[in-house]
C-alpha cells in the first residue's frame, strides 16, 4: 500500500529439533514471513481510497501505484478526482525522503523528514504506513505473544516495539497474523511517546491468491482517538511487473 504491497508466500516447513520434536516458530520467524508477503520485488496496482471524517462526510481518490525494491521505493499517481489528478507522491529510503508534485504548477515539493508521519492526503493512513518497507524488520523488535483468535481465524499474535534509533512514528504494534498463510489480518498501532495509547487499527481482509500470493484486497484503517475512518480497496495488484528505474525519479513524477 503503497501501506505498504504484497508478497508470494513461501511455505514453512516445521523446524524439527534432534529430538524430533517440532520446535515453536519465534516472532522473528513469524514478521519475517509476513513481511515478505508485504515486500515483493516489484508492485503495481490500482485502488479506490475512501476517507470518512469526523462528519460523516466521503472523498474518495482513485490511484495507481508502483513499488520496487522491496518496498522501499513508492510512487502513487491520483486518477481522480479531477481536483488532484495527476498529483504525485514519490518515496524513497523506506519514506524517509517524500516528494509531492502538483501538476497545476508543474512544481515538486520535497517534504519534510517529519512529514512519514503525517496522514497521507488527510487520510488515515500516514506515509509511513504507505511506504516504509522493511521497517517492521528493521526498526522493531518482535515478541510473540499468546495466540489469538479473530472470528474464525487462529492467529499468530506478535507485539513489535520501537528500537532506539527508530525514527518511525509508533513507539509499538500489535499484528494478529494468520497461521495458514502468515498474512496479518489486524494491526494495532500506538502513539509514539504513550505506549499504551491506541491510535489506529488496521483491518485487512477480502484475501485472494493472486499468483500463488495471499492478498489482502480491502484494508480498512480506523483513526481511534478521531473516529475517522479510510478504506483502500484494490481493483488491480500485479506482481513482478518491469518497472522502469526513472519513474522513481522528479522525471518519473510528472510523466503523464
Amino acid at each position: 500500500m503503497v501501506l505498504k504491497e504484497f508478497f508470494k508466500i513461501i511455505m514453512l516447513a516445521p523446524i524439527i529439533s534432534n529430538s524430533g520434536h517440532s520446535q515453536e516458530l519465534t516472532a522473528d520467524d513469524i514478521i519475517r514471513r509476513f513481511n515478505d508477503l508485504m515486500t515483493q520485488p516489484t508492485v503495481k496496482s490500482i485502488s479506490r481510497m475512501t476517507i470518512t471524517t469526523t462528519s460523516g462526510n466521503k472523498r474518495d481518490f482513485v490511484m495507481e501505484s508502483y513499488s520496487a525494491d522491496r518496498g522501499d521505493k513508492n510512487l502513487i499517481r491520483y486518477i481522480s478526482p479531477t481536483r488532484v489528478k495527476g498529483q504525485t507522491i514519490l518515496m524513497l529510503n523506506n519514506a524517509d525522503d517524500i516528494w509531492v508534485y502538483f501538476p497545476r504548477t508543474n512544481r515538486v515539493r520535497k517534504l519534510a523528514t517529519h512529514a512519514k508521519k503525517q496522514k497521507m492526503e488527510g487520510s488515515d493512513f500516514s506515509y509511513e504506513d504507505m511506504g516504509s518497507g522493511d521497517t517492521w524488520i528493521d526498526e522493531f523488535e518482535s515478541t510473540r505473544l499468546e495466540d489469538e483468535e479473530i472470528g474464525d481465524i487462529d492467529c499468530y499474535k506478535i507485539e513489535l516495539r520501537k528500537m532506539p534509533e527508530s525514527q518511525s512514528g509508533y513507539s509499538r504494534l500489535v499484528m494478529w497474523i494468520d497461521k495458514s498463510n502468515f498474512m496479518a489480518v489486524r494491526i494495532d498501532y500506538y502513539d509514539e511517546d504513550e505506549p499504551d495509547l491506541h491510535l489506529k487499527r488496521l483491518v485487512l481482509s477480502e484475501i485472494r491468491d493472486i499468483d500463488g500470493i495471499p492478498t489482502a484486497t480491502r484494508m480498512a484503517m480506523t483513526d481511534i482517538q478521531d473516529n475517522t475512518n479510510t478504506i483502500m480497496e484494490y481493483s488491480e495488484i500485479t506482481y513482478g511487473a518491469e518497472i522502469p528505474s526513472d519513474l522513481f525519479t522528479e522525471r518519473g513524477m510528472k510523466a503523464k
